[in-house]
């Protein structure tokens, strides 16, 4: 009896140290906490749009239709319907941040991540003042 008192307290004492631990593994301000997949894993997707806001608004109703890809080897596109388009991504500033490059000419794209689960992925760029955010689910 003894035995199991002692394991139930040691128990209980590793779970109370261990949360700062696991609660400071989570990078994205939306999550999640801990995940066993890598954040390449996570992000190599085919993504559709779920919401879509531009400076708070929500403008969803005008993207249905919208998806992105990301693959492993650092492929990406785009395509809403006449509009598509390739290029490369990569992870930068310690993960938090994806630098699309190649895209309709342009030199690069910052996205900022909110979150980098399996089956979402929300980020947000800026456009000169205009934040435009973006809420991916696995398409």
């Amino acid at each position: 009896m003894k035995t199991k008192n002692k394991l139930s307290v040691l128990a209980i004492l590793f779970i109370a140290l261990a949360m700062p631990t696991i609660q400071s593994c989570k990078k994205y301000p939306d999550g999640p906490a801990v995940s066993f997949r890598s954040r390449t894993e996570r992000v190599s997707n085919s993504w559709k749009i779920d919401n879509y806001k531009v400076n708070g608004t929500d403008y969803t109703s005008l993207v249905t239709g919208y998806t992105e890809t990301y693959t492993k080897d650092g492929a990406y596109s785009y395509d809403f319907g006449v509009l598509d388009g390739t290029g490369k991504w990569e992870f930068q500033n310690k993960d938090m941040e994806i630098k699309l490059t190649g895209i309709n000419n342009q030199s690069s794209q910052t996205l900022f991540i909110l979150k980098l689960e399996e089956k979402q992925f929300w980020y947000y760029y800026m456009d000169g003042t205009d934040k435009k955010e973006f809420h991916l689910i696995e398409n």
